[in-house]
């Protein structure tokens, strides 16, 4: 009975902070797109329908804010009620406890895997897609003149990368084993049908030690490394990647020599991020010790609050700093994760035996 009344009242306490932060964000977000109000044909409804599919990628970033601020005000209002003290006195100690509320980390931890993974990729997609349709732009670029892509011997340019993951204005140019430039292929567009590129409108120069012949050919197959899903990465953020696919793009910079460091930070990133809520948990309950009779839940809320923002500021400069100074990827991705679990251990540890 007393642990299902400490993961009901931990799961709703969390539930209703989820809740909040989705409003707020998803307001947040409303008011930034009214800047583009207008452009194009993006109006009101596609505002509305961009800021809802973006929820889903706000609800797998805010989870581990939620459960730790949640938990806090949980951990307040038994603390503060004396609860704790009850619960305590009948045989359950801070450990047991802790191993109690686990559970409900778990649900969340599901809830991140099935959101981040399944759900956001898509959705991330289909709100930039819906943008950059109704803006009548093309998904931005790296340089002036475009895409750079490494294939093989190849060297690639993409003009522009259209919303369906079909290219315009590609140049195409092959090098033999030697490096010397032996073909320059110029197609208007690039669609991916049945495994290789379907190219149309190509102008093909072919180089050899006298001269320089030049064909025209309406339609063509390009095979390559690229996939479309890889055209992912252009249009979506690493983080909101799904897993697959991170693999898959790590995989293909591999094996063009390209540095994949930034991919593998965000990969190693997505599967330890969804353990955050059950270590938000263990970092949590030790508060509800802490001053028992004093500060109160609010007090405690405030305390979650900035440890959640120096989490995420410890962690995005961790990020960085792995990227400037080349770290192991897997490192920068455990070790807030794992700062974060120690001060939880410690704090469960000293008070228990206090």
């Amino acid at each position: 009975m007393i642990s299902r009344y400490l993961n009901k009242e931990f799961l709703i306490n969390i539930l209703m902070i989820l809740l909040g932060l989705i409003a707020l964000f998803a307001f947040f977000d409303f008011m930034q797109e009214i800047n583009d109000l207008g452009k194009g044909n993006y109006g009101l409804l596609q505002v509305l329908i961009f800021v809802a599919l973006t929820i889903p990628g706000r609800i797998y970033e805010i989870i581990p804010l939620a459960v730790l601020l949640g938990s806090m005000l949980a951990i307040g209002q038994l603390s503060h009620s004396s609860e704790l003290t009850i619960i305590r006195s009948a045989g359950y100690s801070i450990k047991k406890i802790a191993k109690t509320l686990v559970l409900v980390g778990i649900f969340f931890t599901f809830l991140t895997i099935i959101i981040g993974d399944l759900i956001t990729p898509s959705s991330e997609k289909a709100a930039q897609q819906i943008k950059i349709n109704s803006t009548a732009s093309v998904v931005s670029q790296e340089f002036k003149s475009g895409f750079w892509i490494k294939d093989g011997n190849n060297f690639v340019n993409i003009e522009n990368v259209l919303p369906d993951a079909s290219l315009e204005d590609i140049n195409i140019y092959e090098f033999d084993s030697n490096f010397n430039l032996r073909t320059i292929s110029k197609a208007k567009r690039g669609q991916f049908i049945d495994g290789e590129w379907k190219l149309e409108a190509i102008t093909q120069k072919i180089i050899n030690e006298k001269n320089i012949g030049t064909i025209e050919i309406d339609k063509g197959s390009w095979k390559s490394l690229m996939r479309p899903e890889m055209i992912n990465a252009l249009i979506i953020s690493p983080e909101k990647m799904s897993t697959i696919n991170l693999f898959k793009f790590i995989n293909y910079l591999k094996q063009n020599n390209q540095k994949s460091t930034k991919y593998e930070v965000a990969l190693w990133e997505k599967i330890i991020y969804p353990i955050m809520p059950i270590i938000m948990i263990i970092f949590a309950v030790p508060f509800g010790f802490f001053q028992e009779r004093s500060g109160g839940k609010f007090f405690k809320m405030f305390i979650g609050i900035i440890a959640g923002i120096c989490y995420q500021i410890f962690n995005t400069m961790i990020r960085h700093l792995s990227l400037l100074y080349d770290w192991q990827p897997f490192l920068s991705a455990l070790i807030p994760t794992l700062i974060f679990l120690s001060i939880g251990m410690y704090m469960i540890i000293r008070f228990e035996n206090r």
